[in-house]
């Protein structure tokens, strides 16, 4: 199901791009070649049917975006931290045997603490 609706997000993306692209622009882009079809789209040409149609597929790429995020986590609900496996060290190493810790310094006995 999650690969047919990634497919689908392409086939989208790709329609709203050439959706886009044909739509008239200030610099007239490539919305100058789709001038023949006035008589099909009304007398305003293909600009409010390509207005809608980009619209209408943009709502469906937020639908299908959605539902993808909906489903990927549904199926994958482990994260990779819970999938780190650790290793506990369970021998504390030990100290060699010849070797002698030194001890701590003594306070000399004449000094007074109760200050």
């Amino acid at each position: 199901m999650i690969t047919l609706l990634i497919v689908l997000q392409f086939i989208i993306v790709v329609i709203i791009c050439i959706a886009v692209l044909l739509q008239k622009s200030s610099n007239i882009g490539l919305g100058a070649y789709s001038g023949s079809n006035e008589s099909l789209f009304g007398a305003k040409g293909p600009a409010g049917f390509l207005a809608k149609f980009t619209f209408i597929m943009g709502i469906l790429l937020i639908a299908n975006t959605i539902s993808l995020g909906y489903l990927y986590n549904k199926a994958n609900k482990d994260s990779l931290a819970e999938k780190i496996q650790t290793q506990s060290n369970t021998t504390i190493p030990s100290a060699p045997a010849n070797s002698i810790a030194p001890s701590a310094p003594q306070l000399p006995s004449d000094i007074n603490l109760s200050k």
